[in-house]
């Protein structure tokens, strides 16, 4: 291989950590966005009560499929895209407590706050990153192995 080839890939391959290094500091340097829903925001502690009693409570995680094997969510849940809640108001029970969940609590209020102006009891929504921050455990969820 010609030597300025060599050299320009050695350089490239030395500077990639470099470039990924900004980039996650300028992630962590991000502002978190400001919630603004009028579902409330649970933390851990107020999460853990109403997980209490889950014969009253239905969970509904709105994130995508990739989302919730790459973070982890919680035990018992529906899983509806936020995009798909409004088409699957059928499926939702109206007799119980319903904890929206997302990553940050974002989509969850969003979702929350339409359950809520449709007749949903809403009680709150959940980051699961955040909870999970606050020293609370979620459970990984390893993908299916693709049939051969």
């Amino acid at each position: 291989m010609n030597k300025t080839i060599q050299l320009a890939i050695l350089a490239l391959m030395l500077s990639a950590p470099a470039a990924f290094a900004a980039d996650e500091h300028q992630h962590a340097q991000k502002p978190a966005a400001e919630y603004k829903y009028k579902t409330p925001k649970l933390n851990r502690a107020q999460f853990d009560a109403l997980l209490a009693k889950p014969e009253q409570l239905t969970i509904i995680d709105v994130r995508r499929p990739d989302e919730l094997t790459a973070k982890g969510g919680f035990l018992l849940y529906l899983s509806i895209q936020a995009a798909e809640i409004e088409n699957s108001l059928g499926f939702i029970p109206k007799d119980r407590s319903i904890v929206i969940v997302s990553n940050h609590a974002g989509r969850a209020g969003a979702a929350g706050d339409l359950l809520a102006s449709k007749g949903f009891k809403v009680v709150g929504a959940v980051g699961a990153q955040n909870y999970e921050e606050e020293g609370g455990k979620l459970t990984k969820i390893a993908p299916p192995e693709p049939k051969k």
